[in-house]
């Protein structure tokens, strides 16, 4: 089994949450995964700065999520099980212009209204980060999400 261990950056403003459209044309949260010795804190904004031009600051840890995702629901199964575990931070966003990704997999960054947000082909990270910081838990832990139809693993 393989695993990876990211950090997510829940920016929200006006309403509105920072989206990230990956190449496969899901919609996901800004983030990624944390580089051998790196600090989760310091790879949420890396992977905000890297993936949409933004410079942002983190506020709080919101929680951490782990979901495995069995070899039958990924895009090559003979790649086995795979666990994600993700630490989500709400970071306020303080400069810098969206932009795609140089060289990456995310296409575009958006600030998407809240409501629109359940009408998108999107990862089940948008539904962990948005849980937690709506109910802010103080756990640091929500239910898991249900992956089907537009909600998906990755």
């Amino acid at each position: 089994m393989s695993r990876r261990l990211a950090a997510y950056a829940l920016c929200l403003e006006s309403g509105r949450v920072l989206l990230a459209r990956h190449r496969s044309g899901n919609w996901t949260l800004p983030g990624g995964g944390v580089e051998a010795g790196e600090d989760p804190f310091d790879a949420v904004t890396r992977e905000l700065a890297e993936e949409t031009g933004l410079v942002g600051a983190v506020e709080r840890l919101l929680g951490v999520d782990s979901r495995l995702i069995p070899s039958a629901e990924r895009t090559d199964p003979s790649r086995g099980d795979h666990q994600n575990i993700g630490v989500f931070y709400e970071v306020r966003v303080s400069s810098g212009q969206l932009r795609p990704e140089a060289n990456g997999d995310t296409t575009a960054s958006v600030w998407v209204p809240l409501s629109e947000v359940g009408g998108l082909r999107r990862s089940s990270l948008v539904d962990v980060g948005l849980a937690l910081v709506r109910n802010r838990p103080a756990s640091g832990h929500v239910p898991p999400v249900p992956v089907d139809g537009r909600l998906l693993h990755h």
